[in-house]
């Protein structure tokens, strides 16, 4: 309204003092401000000099205020417990240089302001002055009260708020319209109610952490995975939607209420929750009653007659050597050897049919005919075959390892599986084995491989994975040009790198254990999916593999520490991963990875190094990774990562969490706008929380 009148006034005057005295009524104009104003009509040479300033008033913005004076006013609204914390936002000093303002190209995107004791309110009127602002962080503050209205923030991407007092509800559209919203932290406050729908439907969501809450209701449905989400120490109730099934359970540790997968709580439906379809029948009446003793005692003939069949084919399958349905062995058979061995072993058994005591004795020793033969599956989310199922199906060899070999096998149902093939398995008894076994089969992740079943025997074990449909990295860096395939571009390769180090992580947080919880990463061990999302393979197998074998052949016993000191540290998959970086962006094969080789193992650490001088070079990168124009410095910054990774002393290499955490900062181009901030407080939300939440799960 104050701009209107402002406009009306500044008309009246000019045309007071430069046009004509020819009276009109602009009552259409000024409609609903008394008394009508009477101007003089408009001179046509002086209709563009009203026109232009009638232009710029109206395109002037609302706050009309610049990122310095934004912030000024947003600072008057604090109260600030650190002296001196905020004493850098002084007008007379641009504001890119104030503590705590983040710029890209002398813009303001982010405000991190973190651990200063800070009270008060927030002034969201004052931020959408910030017309770039793009991240925000008060984590570790003593703000209370309401949820601010930050949805008037439409173009925020990043919100941290842990570790502070908010509470009371969130309103249900407290985050309408927040199309770019990517990590949303809300973790150690005093949230109550229920969990926004406008939060689980957002479009972009890929982190989320609420834990340490007073949260209540149903977990709602979210449209999409998230890569990050902790919903710990709360109040929910309820069935886990399905969507978030696979998850880890630590994520929702501490809501006694929820039930389902993951959880070991099954869901019981209540009977006041039941659809009527379902509901109890009315009590039949005395004429029905013959009819109903009959139908039970159909059913219980029914059961009997089953249980006597199941009955007979045991004794029959006890009788009969299993895997011996086939007068042919497959070509799966005829490859791994398994009926062979099986046929031999009965062959012993027979042999010594006439001493029944001296026979019972054997058939201990190797475990019986049916357990030697059984699947023992770790995925309880897979449709159960049988071995026999892998051994009658159409095999393909994909590979020969230092270790045996892969088969594809597709089973009658059309489900393709992987069979990998390990002789040099034997480091650990059988108990052990199959704990170890569980373990791994328990890790879930989007960049892990899942076992979904081995075999064990003495002599050799199988693993049973997912066939993963464009085969492994190393296929795709170094032999695309013989398939016929496309190379891998430069955004492709920055998304193998980031999925490599997330599985990576979540690995050295679930295996804290192991001192090397993969052991073996490299380029023929990371398979990509159809949307070439890496898929990390033969993680955490050291303890069970043979210990001579694996300081001959795994990438761990190749490591600079191994190599001069004979140890294996927390940092040594760093070092694979940085091997693994340097392959990836120059496509050339590590000569550490050669089964033959007998080169120095840090040729490629040493040939980068001799040829990079901390700028771009177009000579170090393959080729083949096609256009990379505007990406030159992230590629560059990504090569220095990757040598970082590869640093020989032990003590100056990255850690793990700060090699993905500087990873995850990389963009596809030059100047993208995304947030490469918030992994940074992504890593440190965790360690800098002051409640005793649950760490930031990876998912």
């Amino acid at each position: 309204m104050l701009l209107m009148q402002s406009l009306l006034f500044t008309i009246h005057f000019v045309s007071q003092l430069c046009l004509p005295t020819q009276a009109v009524t602009l009552s259409s104009f000024s409609r609903g401000y008394a008394p009508l104003m009477q101007v003089r009509s408009f001179d046509a040479m002086m209709v563009p000099v009203v026109s232009l300033l009638l232009l710029f008033l109206l395109s002037t913005p609302i706050h009309g205020l610049s990122d310095s004076e934004a912030i000024i006013r947003f600072k008057k609204s604090l109260v600030v417990g650190q002296p001196n914390a905020l004493a850098s936002w002084d007008d007379k000093t641009p504001p890119c240089t104030w503590a705590g303002v983040l710029c890209n190209r002398g813009s303001v995107w982010g405000l991190q302001m973190e651990n200063l004791e800070l009270s008060g309110s927030i002034d969201i009127d004052a931020l959408a002055g910030l017309t770039s602002l793009r991240t925000l962080s008060f984590m570790n503050n003593k703000f209370g009260g309401p949820l601010p209205e930050f949805k008037k923030l439409s173009a925020l991407k990043s919100l941290y708020l842990s570790n502070n007092q908010f509470e009371g509800e969130i309103p249900m559209n407290a985050f309408e319209g927040m199309g770019w919203l990517k990590k949303i932290y809300l973790a150690q406050n005093k949230f109550t109610g229920e969990i926004p729908i406008s939060m689980a439907t957002l479009p972009k969501l890929l982190e989320l952490r609420v834990d340490g809450n007073q949260f209540t209701g149903k977990i709602p449905e979210f449209e999409h995975k998230l890569h990050m989400l902790n919903l710990s120490n709360n109040a929910f109730i309820g069935h886990i939607p399905e969507i978030l099934s696979m998850m880890d359970p630590k994520v929702f540790q501490g809501n006694k209420g929820l039930c389902g997968k993951p959880l070991e709580t099954a869901c019981d439906t209540p009977i006041n929750e039941l659809p009527p379809q379902l509901e109890a029948p009315p009590k039949p009446s005395s004429s029905r009653t013959p009819l109903v003793i009959m139908a039970v005692v159909t059913v219980l003939m029914v059961v009997i007659i089953i249980g006597v069949i199941i009955l007979v084919n045991r004794k029959n399958k006890n009788k009969q050597p299993p895997l011996g349905l086939e007068t042919k062995p497959s070509s799966l058979q005829k490859k791994t050897g398994i009926r062979e061995a099986d046929q031999s072993r009965r062959d012993r058994q027979q042999s010594s049919h006439g001493n029944g005591s001296r026979r019972g004795k054997k058939m201990d020793t190797s475990g019986g005919g049916v357990e030697n033969t059984k699947l023992s599956f770790l995925r309880e989310d897979r449709k159960r075959f049988e071995l026999q199922d892998l051994l009658k199906a159409s095999a393909e060899i994909l590979g020969s390892g230092c270790f045996g070999a892969s088969y594809k096998a597709v089973l009658s149902s059309g489900v393709s599986m992987v069979v990998k093939r390990f002789k040099q398995m034997n480091n650990e008894g059988r108990e052990e084995f199959q704990e170890h076994m569980n373990r791994l089969g328990r890790l879930r992740h989007n960049n892990l491989l899942p076992i979904v079943a081995y075999y064990y025997r003495k002599e050799e074990k199988l693993l049973v994975c997912d066939f993963a449909e464009r085969g492994s990295l190393a296929v795709n860096l170094h032999g695309n040009q013989s398939l016929g395939t496309p190379s891998l571009d430069w955004p492709t390769r920055l998304k193998v790198v980031k999925g490599v180090a997330r599985g990576l992580l979540y690995l050295h947080q679930d295996l804290p254990g192991l001192m090397a919880p993969h052991g073996h990463l490299k380029s023929s061990n990371v398979l990509l999916t159809k949307n070439f999302e890496p898929l990390l393979t033969d993680y955490g197998l050291i303890p069970m593999i043979d210990q001579m074998k694996a300081q001959e052949h795994m990438v761990a016993y190749k490591s600079p520490e191994y190599l001069q000191h004979r140890r294996v540290t927390k940092k040594t998959d760093v070092w694979g991963l940085g091997i693994l970086i340097l392959e990836i962006l120059t496509g050339k094969f590590p000569a550490n990875n050669l089964q033959n080789g007998n080169k120095n193992e840090e040729d490629l650490v040493s040939w980068v190094n001799l040829g990079f001088q901390g700028v771009w070079a177009p000579s170090l990168f393959d080729k083949e990774m096609g256009k990379t124009s505007h990406c030159e410095g992230q590629i560059v910054s990504l090569l220095k990562i990757g040598l970082s990774c590869c640093e020989p002393d032990v003590e100056k290499r990255l850690e793990i969490g700060a090699a993905v955490e500087k990873i995850e900062e990389l963009k596809e181009q030059q100047g993208d706008s995304e947030d490469f901030y918030s992994t940074y407080v992504s890593e440190t939300d965790g360690r800098s929380s002051k409640g005793a939440s649950t760490e930031s799960i990876n998912v």
